[in-house]
C-alpha cells in the first residue's frame, strides 16, 4: 500500500508523459513515411512496458525504439501463459516443461528473474553503503521513489524486511499484470473514441484547456481532477470492455446481495 501513496505516484505523471510522447513521435514518423495501418495494441503495450520499467526499476531500456531482451521475454511469457491456459493437458508442470513451449517459458522466466535480481542486488548495495537517510535524501532530490525502493524499505508488523525473493515476486507481478491490462484498456478507449468523433473532440478540447498557456505542454497531477468528461469516457470504456472480465477468487462465506439473492460460500 505505501507504493500507492499520492506523494509517490505524483512524480510518475512525468514518466507517463515522456513514454507517451515517444509513442506519439513514433506514430507521427510512421505517418510521414506513408504508413496507413498499425497495430495500436502492440505500440501501446511497448509504451506501458516502458513506463513500468521506469517506475518499478528506474530503468530506461528505450524499448519503444529498439529491441529489448527483457521486454521480449515479458511479452513472450504473457503469450505463453495465455496459450497454456487454453490447453488443459499442459496444466501439470512436469508435462508442460517437457514441451517446446515449456522450455521457452523456462528460458524467458530465468531471463526476467535474472534482470530483477540484478536490480535488487544493486539497490541493496547502494542502500547499505549510503544508509537509509542518505538514500532517501538522494531519492528526494530526484523526486522519484520507484517500486523496488519502496519494497526494500518495507517491513512487516514484526519489523522484518522482505526477502529478495518476495521483492522479485512483487516486481514481476506488477510488470506482468500491469502492462497488458493497461494496454488493453487504453486500446479500447481509443477504439471507442474513434467510433464517436464528437466525444473524441470534446475530450481533446478538455485536455487542451489546462495546457493552452503552459510550456512544455504536459499534463500535471492536479490537472487530472479537471478532466471530468475524459474520466467518464475512460470509465465507460472500461465498463464495456474490461481488460480482465473474469473473477479468479471464491467466496469464503455466503454473500447476500441487495436483492436478497445469496452467493454461496465456495462459489
Amino acid at each position: 500500500m505505501p507504493a500507492f501513496h499520492f506523494n509517490i505516484l505524483k512524480p510518475y505523471i512525468k514518466i507517463f508523459s515522456k513514454s507517451a510522447n515517444i509513442m506519439h513521435a513514433k506514430w507521427q514518423r510512421l505517418a510521414m513515411e506513408g504508413s496507413t495501418c498499425l497495430d495500436v495494441f502492440e505500440h501501446i503495450s511497448l509504451m506501458t512496458l516502458d513506463s513500468l520499467q521506469k517506475c518499478i526499476f528506474s530503468f530506461d531500456s528505450n524499448c519503444q525504439e529498439k529491441p529489448s531482451e527483457y521486454i521480449t521475454a515479458i511479452m513472450e511469457l504473457s503469450a505463453l501463459v495465455v496459450k497454456r491456459n487454453n490447453q488443459f493437458f499442459r496444466y501439470k508442470d512436469f508435462l508442460y516443461f517437457l514441451t517446446p513451449c515449456g522450455r521457452r517459458f523456462h528460458r524467458a522466466c530465468r531471463l526476467v528473474h535474472d534482470f530483477t535480481d540484478a536490480v535488487i542486488q544493486e539497490r541493496r548495495r547502494t542502500l547499505t553503503s549510503q544508509g537509509v537517510d542518505d538514500f532517501l535524501q538522494a531519492k528526494a532530490k530526484s523526486k522519484t521513489l520507484d517500486f523496488i525502493d519502496v519494497l526494500l524499505l518495507s517491513e512487516d508488523k514484526n519489523g522484518k524486511e522482505l526477502s529478495d525473493e518476495d521483492i522479485r515476486a512483487e516486481a514481476d507481478t506488477f510488470m506482468f499484470g500491469g502492462h497488458d491490462t493497461t494496454a488493453s484498456g487504453l486500446s479500447w478507449v481509443l477504439y471507442n473514441l474513434a467510433r464517436h468523433p464528437e466525444y473524441q473532440e470534446r475530450c481533446r478540447q478538455e485536455v487542451q484547456e489546462p495546457l493552452k498557456d503552459r510550456e512544455p505542454k504536459e499534463i500535471e497531477w492536479d490537472d487530472l481532477a479537471q478532466l471530468p468528461f475524459l474520466t467518464m469516457c475512460l470509465k465507460e470504456s472500461l465498463r464495456l470492455h474490461p481488460p480482465i472480465p473474469t473473477f479468479a477468487r471464491g467466496c469464503t462465506q455466503d454473500v447476500v446481495l441487495p436483492d436478497s439473492r445469496v452467493i454461496p460460500k465456495g462459489l
